[in-house]
């Protein structure tokens, strides 16, 4: 019987490594196997704070984000370990070796999750869903990790399906089952949909991903312009985006900057601080490649360390780092809000679907183009004086009233760019 995957569609998996960075430290180390393990930045720097930890010492209570002490209180024979973030990458890589076995078509999507396109390759390993379970196997037998696998048609689906069910599971978004797992979900858990587009899309009477799905094109044309015509594409399984080849080279597909505060963030304000300070080192980035980007994400870590992010679309491509916190601090308030969330102990600012500069855009956004052109000399200006003499030279308003948190960014060992590979 043939494969549904095979009848004129692509089959695309996402897979994700599950708790990547307190699983790492504990490959290779039999002391480590079978015993609570928490890692933990310097004590000095990181003012004796808990980074990640491993299942058994989360069922003694062990918290991310909380002392040391309070941690060896819960749990006195908690093993520390120090995080190597070398190491990670190169995990990271072997990894990604294994995908590259099935497909030449590896896109990555942060250091530990990313897509295949493994529609030619079904005929010599059978179904996605046979490669899903096939991958998961693999990489927890030749590296000592689990994944969760999406399988789907799109891009956008695949996504959605490995964050379904985990750890360790495959998950598949069929063309027969795509109505009933995916449009009953939110409009915002669909990628590219943030906090600006998502209240837009309410304001539509549009609330779920099937919504979006159904909607009117001509309107949500007027109302969003082209990025309005991609969401419903998306939402409908019609996206065309390709997965794009896997390779080492120095071209940027993202460009990134995350960060681990010295302290719990628990208000707006230092979060705002935070993401601006990240915005700026994205955009002078960005100008330093002569690109703009399309395309913004923004994570979050909070103090138990689980992790939350939104991306969104926007145009015209920028590389203004006023458009880009601006941006992130809109995705931002999807999903954090002060006095009630949990307090965060990491933020993130990446910026995707890059182009370079001189490329066309339309004409009814023309005036925020001129605006982004005006602001793009100063910007440079301030670049190469921070190139000189240190991000530290010139600081915004905003950072100085919270020099707190934002003190020494650039010099932070944790300060890993997003794309790093």
């Amino acid at each position: 019987m043939q494969s549904r995957y095979n009848r004129g569609m692509k089959t695309i998996l996402h897979c994700d490594a599950n708790n990547f960075y307190a699983s790492v430290e504990c490959i290779g180390r039999p002391d480590l196997q079978g015993v609570p393990v928490a890692v933990c930045g310097d004590p000095q720097k990181r003012h004796g704070i808990i980074l990640a930890k491993n299942n058994i010492a989360k069922k003694f209570g062990v918290k991310t984000a909380e002392t040391i002490n309070s941690a060896m209180n819960k749990c006195p024979n908690l093993k520390l370990v120090a995080p190597h973030f070398e190491k990670y990458v190169d995990v990271s890589n072997q990894i990604f070796d294994i995908y590259k076995e099935y497909t030449d078509k590896v896109e990555s999507f942060g250091i530990d999750e990313g897509w295949l396109d493994v529609t030619p390759s079904v005929k010599l390993f059978g179904e996605g869903a046979k490669i899903a379970d096939e991958l998961r196997r693999r990489v927890k037998k030749e590296i000592g990790l689990t994944i969760s696998v999406g399988v789907s048609f799109t891009k956008i689906f695949a996504k959605l399906g490995s964050d379904m069910k985990k750890p360790d599971a495959t998950t598949v978004i069929s063309r027969e089952n795509y109505r009933q797992k995916i449009w009953p979900l939110p409009a915002n858990e669909m990628l590219m949909v943030g906090r600006h587009t998502y209240a837009t899309l309410l304001s539509l009477g549009i609330h779920t991903i099937g919504d979006l799905a159904n909607a009117d094109e001509k309107l949500l044309a007027r109302k969003m312009g082209i990025n309005g015509a991609k969401l419903i594409s998306y939402a409908r399984g019609e996206e065309g985006e390709d997965v794009r080849e896997y390779y080492n080279g120095r071209v940027h597909k993202s460009i990134g900057h995350s960060t681990t505060t010295p302290k719990d963030v628990t208000s707006r304000d230092e979060c705002a601080a935070v993401i601006t300070a990240l915005s700026e080192m994205v955009a002078a980035r960005l100008r330093k490649a002569n690109s703009k980007a399309s395309g913004i994400s923004v994570s979050l870590r909070y103090n138990d360390l689980t992790h939350r992010s939104r991306q969104c679309l926007i145009s015209p491509a920028t590389d203004s780092a006023g458009r880009i916190a601006e941006e992130s601090l809109a995705l931002l308030d999807t999903f954090y809000r002060e006095g009630r969330d949990k307090p965060l102990r990491g933020l993130g600012v990446s910026v995707f679907d890059l182009n370079e500069e001189g490329d066309a855009v339309q004409a009814s956004l023309f005036e925020l183009q001129k605006e982004d052109e005006k602001s793009s000399g100063l910007a440079r200006s301030i670049d190469a004086i921070r190139s000189k003499y240190g991000f530290d030279s010139i600081k915004s308003a905003t950072l100085i009233k919270n020099m707190c948190v934002c003190d020494d960014l650039d010099g932070d060992s944790d300060f890993l760019p997003f794309n790093k590979r």
